[in-house]
């Protein structure tokens, strides 16, 4: 064989009576299959797919009881697509989880229930209403009011009341400068806080889940992921989204430079005004904080290039990362995703 290729071989012991008789003679070649080293190529999605289902692979070898965080956009669509593959031909050995606000896009809803029946997948859905009713929480007021901060509360009373001692989330470092700065492995204390003075090394993807009573930790499989390896990681795998990701007309309003859908419980001020425009979205939250691109992107491709030629950031259109100069790391030390 030329020196140039590489033969790899599997070979089965046969079955014999007298175990001693079994040789590499004897022995079934089951598989065979020789390439050529220097046109053997691996890219940069393949990498970053073959890292997240390691990190997935090391959760449910390192925890008890680990949930996937899942909102039905495409950070969690793409989490959730890594973790099947990281466990085929066996069912995802633990359940999706949705923190709902009451206030998501429906086409998000019908999506994430679509996606847990035809997966066979255990769907938890926590309600942010239920936390208000039971007096955990306390609605905002106002023209700007939103329950997007609210969904900490009822995150944190589910991880205690069922146990969970992880929680993955589809956060990636390039979305928001707090979560640039987070570890894979992300300890949270008694209280569901985080540290970030106080976050473990992670040396050659080594990970410590290593954690007193009471603590979880919440994981992010696809942090070193980008955006636009997001979109082409769903384009090389054909991942159905949601159709809220695609040009759609609908009706919107401006409010501080974002588009935000419009909904009966939205209040519009005195100076705006509501009109139909395409639209669609690049991340997808509450609709009280979640703003619309104007778009004609109405394929994957198109979706790639606008993308690439974007100046603004993914979050730049969400309201609830404008609150304040450290509005996510505020509130991710008390607990958010």
């Amino acid at each position: 064989m030329n020196e140039k290729f590489i033969g790899l071989t599997i070979f089965v012991a046969c079955q014999f009576s007298d175990p001693h008789k079994c040789s590499l003679n004897s022995a079934v070649l089951i598989f065979e299959k020789s390439f050529d080293m220097e046109h053997y190529k691996i890219n940069h999605l393949r990498e970053l797919e073959s890292e997240s289902i390691f990190v997935i692979r090391e959760v449910v070898a390192q925890f008890e009881k680990p949930v996937m965080l899942f909102s039905g956009g495409k950070d969690s669509i793409v989490m959730f697509h890594l973790a099947r593959k990281a466990f085929h031909p066996l069912k995802v050995p633990f359940p999706l989880m949705h923190i709902d606000t009451g206030h998501n896009f429906e086409e998000t809803i019908k999506y994430r229930d679509d996606l847990a029946e035809k997966t066979g997948t255990r769907l938890i859905v926590k309600y942010v209403q239920d936390s208000i009713d039971e007096g955990r929480a306390v609605e905002e007021r106002g023209l700007s009011a939103s329950r997007n901060v609210l969904q900490t509360v009822t995150l944190l009373d589910a991880i205690e009341e069922m146990k969970f001692d992880c929680a993955m989330g589809g956060g990636r470092r390039d979305e928001e400068k707090a979560r640039a700065k987070e570890r894979f492995f992300s300890h949270r204390d008694e209280f569901g806080q985080w540290d970030p003075k106080n976050q473990r090394p992670e040396l050659w993807n080594l990970f410590c889940g290593a954690k007193h009573m009471g603590e979880h930790f919440r994981v992010f499989p696809i942090s070193n992921w980008t955006e636009m390896d997001v979109w082409q990681y769903i384009l090389m795998e054909n991942i159905e989204m949601p159709s809220l990701y695609f040009t759609h007309e609908r009706e919107v309003f401006c409010r501080d430079g974002a588009w935000l859908a419009c909904a009966p419980f939205m209040q519009l001020k005195p100076n705006e005004k509501s009109e139909i425009r395409k639209v669609r979205c690049r991340t997808i939250g509450d609709i009280t904080c979640t703003g619309v691109t104007l778009s004609e992107a109405n394929t994957l491709e198109e979706i790639i290039q606008e993308v690439a030629a974007s100046r603004v950031t993914e979050r730049g259109g969400r309201a609830d990362d404008k609150r304040s100069e450290a509005a996510m790391e505020d509130r991710k030390r008390e607990g958010y995703f």
